[in-house]
């Protein structure tokens, strides 16, 4: 293919706006170029040069990605160097070798150099003017250093933010929200290793450039690195956020389709899952455990939807085969649940509500410490809740009542250090909230407080008539 043909291809697919853009910075990188060699500025040395040059193409190959499809290299440090210590055109080219570490089209390459070549351009002038003021010490190096790095730094965080509105992958701000970060940290980290740099080039010898410059790229490297690692792990903290909200929603749904049948039971698993949470919290429980006590209580009865048709709304109490029946909702629930994909912890908690910690609950007979800690904490706050709330056949508890059975409960049915948590919740806590009514009691803005429908291991097994 000849180069004719490579660059129509390569600009066949670009906008108009794009394509001037990449005109202007063009014309200006050779308008500033040409005027520098007319003014007869040189590069200095020209081996010291093709060295820093060498280092800018390796230190680009090694570039970090950023979201949006930006990314960050180190190539700031030599050609930072260069401009400080040899002047504008020995940073341009510097700055604009490091095209070589890229694998751009022929267009991306040509504003890659020229924005490039203005940056170095520009950050060698930035300290000139600092060596104007401060002539002369290593004041006047480490003033210049911490220009050059912040005007290269920004001139290239606003050539790069420009093209990315231009080529419509996003808004200016947006670019710059991104990149700003990287300016804001990159130059306290550049200033000094430039200056250090230049420091010992000058006053010591040319020969322990080496000596310091690998150590150099190296820490720059790491920061770069650092730097990435930061937005993956705030990525993966939004990504776990929304599946924390996804889980949040899918429980709401289960519910709102368990409610369509039982009229009571939202209601009910909106009261236990905010106490749970609440208990939770008061046991010094991490926040995912927390919010997984949450989630657990809100889908704790889910397993009712496989119960046959009659057996929910059936007034009047329960034959033994319907009670049976009706005990088997915890492992259907652990069945529905355990068929979704990270509900695995949140289906055995479910399976195990109704475990007491005298080994005579169900459906395992499980005791004490083989009972999950939320599922211990799940049956503390569904039997309260079940005692507090209206029955078929009887008036609900008061609220004084039903703790003090929770109380006799202790080391039988329940865990002693959940009761003792819940105890202390609700002797500090309002009657609204002892009773669970009220805004935070509310599932999808409904008014959470209905009564249950009477179930065995509430407040039947608290012998409570």
């Amino acid at each position: 293919m000849s180069i004719f043909t490579k660059v129509r291809s390569s600009v066949a697919d670009l906008t108009w706006p794009v394509l001037v853009y990449i005109a202007v910075v063009a014309t200006g990188a050779a308008g500033v170029a040409a005027a520098l060699v007319t003014a007869n500025v040189g590069v200095g040395n020209w081996l010291g040069v093709v060295a820093l040059a060498a280092v800018a193409t390796i230190c680009e190959r090694g570039n970090i990605k950023l979201k949006g499809g930006f990314s960050v290299s180190i190539t700031l440090l030599p050609a930072t160097f260069a401009a400080v210590l040899y002047g504008p055109l020995a940073a341009m080219l510097v700055f604009g070798a490091s095209i070589a570490g890229t694998s751009l089209p022929v267009a991306g390459r040509v504003a890659y150099l020229s924005t490039r070549s203005l940056t170095g351009a520009a950050a060698a002038g930035a300290s000139a003017l600092v060596s104007l003021v401060l002539a002369g010490g290593a004041g006047e190096v480490i003033a210049g250093a911490a220009a050059a790095a912040l005007v290269a730094e920004v001139l290239d965080a606003l050539f790069a933010s420009v093209l990315f509105r231009l080529r419509g992958l996003g808004s200016f701000t947006e670019a710059m929200r991104e990149l700003f970060p990287v300016v804001l940290a990159s130059v306290p980290l550049y200033s000094p290793a430039v200056a250090l740099l230049v420091l010992a080039y000058r006053d010591v010898s040319a020969w322990t450039l080496p000596l310091f410059f690998v150590p150099a790229v190296a820490a720059q490297r790491w920061f770069l690195m650092y730097q990435a690692q930061r937005r993956l792990a705030d990525d993966l903290r939004i990504a776990n956020q929304q599946l924390e909200a996804a889980n949040l929603s899918f429980a709401k749904g289960l519910i709102a389709t368990l409610d369509a049948r039982d009229r009571y039971t939202a209601g009910h698993s909106a009261a236990v899952a905010n106490y749970a949470r609440d208990i939770a919290r008061r046991m010094g429980l991490s926040e995912s455990e927390q919010e997984r006590a949450h989630l657990c209580g809100l889908v704790h009865d889910i397993g009712k939807i496989g119960l046959p048709a009659g057996l929910l709304e059936k007034p009047g109490a329960l034959t033994l085969e319907e009670r049976r029946l009706m005990q088997s909702h915890s492992e259907i629930g652990e069945r529905i649940l355990a068929n979704v994909d990270t509900y695995a912890e949140i289906a055995a908690i479910v399976r195990h509500h109704h475990e007491r910690v005298d080994g005579q609950g169900y459906p395992d007979g499980l005791s004490e410490s083989e009972i999950p800690l939320v599922a211990r904490i799940i049956a503390v706050a569904d039997a309260y809740n079940a005692m507090t709330s209206d029955r078929p056949y009887r008036d609900a508890m008061p609220s004084r009542v039903a703790r003090l059975r929770l109380a006799q409960a202790v080391a039988s049915q329940f865990d002693t250090a959940v009761v003792a948590a819940f105890e202390a919740i609700l002797a500090g806590a309002d009657e609204s909230y002892r009773l669970a009514q009220g805004a935070g009691f509310a599932l999808d803005n409904r008014e959470a407080q209905q009564p249950e429908r009477f179930e065995p291991g509430h407040a039947e097994l608290l012998n409570i008539s």
